[in-house]
């Protein structure tokens, strides 16, 4: 069979099957996204969170979770390629399933990231025209925010509950906001992910905060919580999670949630 050599978001070079037939992804983002490439035959495994497209989530044999990825599992599908995540997916697992089988990882932090591991999988699995229709897609989409013109705003968007915990500069949810003039009050923390306390968030005058629907999710009740410490000059809205950290095809639908939500 053909091979094909590619470097990975890590600089890693691999060689894989090509085109590749049977491939597992263990990031929910970027399993909807090879749905999208039309690799309907050759996606054998998924996670369990891995619910885009539905019909994958019935069907496809499930690998365990994105941090928990059952091995014995993987290698009974015996994959030509394993999509992965640095962030998303636990290290020592990864590892483990690099020592018999192709492993591609992904490391996204802005949108222009997530453009390139598009056209990468895109090469990978021999779908490069769908790839780059839908890089021109979504590049086209986003070119409507900027000129949306919005108004400069501090902001705090939290993803758990107890402790709460928020996100700093080193995120692909922090260049979401960034798109959107909305100024991360907690961008310079040295976690990527920070606990907070709510006299923190307090302290921070935030215009808006955010409450992400994943991985916690927060719902009403949770707004009245923080409402009650913050005061009334702070908006605290429920957002849909997968809008702000989806970096798979998901992203041609984003521009759209944004504008719906901060104008």
């Amino acid at each position: 069979m053909p091979q094909k050599i590619i470097t990975d978001q890590l600089g890693r070079t691999i060689t894989v099957h090509f085109p590749p037939r049977k491939i597992v992804s263990v990031v929910p983002s970027q399993t909807e996204l090879l749905f999208d490439l039309g690799l309907e035959e050759e996606v054998c495994g998924i996670t369990k969170f891995c619910i885009h497209p539905e019909k994958w989530f019935k069907v496809k044999t499930k690998v365990g979770g994105t941090k928990t990825i059952n091995i014995e599992k993987v290698k009974e599908l015996q994959p030509d390629l394993i999509i992965a995540n640095k962030e998303e997916n636990n290290q020592e697992q990864i590892e483990l399933l690099m020592q018999n089988f192709p492993v591609f990882i992904s490391d996204i932090k802005t949108l222009n990231d997530a453009l390139e591991m598009v056209t990468q999988l895109g090469s990978i699995t021999n779908t490069e025209e769908k790839a780059t229709a839908l890089v021109n897609l979504i590049t086209t989409e986003f070119l409507v925010i900027p000129a949306a013109n919005f108004k400069p705003k501090k902001v705090a968007y939290l993803i758990w509950k107890k402790p709460y915990m928020a996100v700093n500069k080193d995120t692909f949810i922090h260049d979401m906001l960034l798109r959107c003039n909305l100024h991360n009050v907690f961008a310079d923390e040295e976690s990527r992910y920070p606990e907070i306390t709510i006299e923190k968030l307090a302290a921070q005058q935030p215009d808006i905060v955010l409450l992400s629907s994943e991985p916690y999710p927060f719902n009403e009740q949770n707004i009245k919580e923080l409402q009650q410490h913050l005061g009334t000059t702070t908006n605290i809205i429920l957002v849909d999670g997968e809008m702000f950290s989806w970096y798979g095809s998901r992203l041609q639908y984003t521009p759209k949630y944004l504008l719906d939500t901060f104008l």
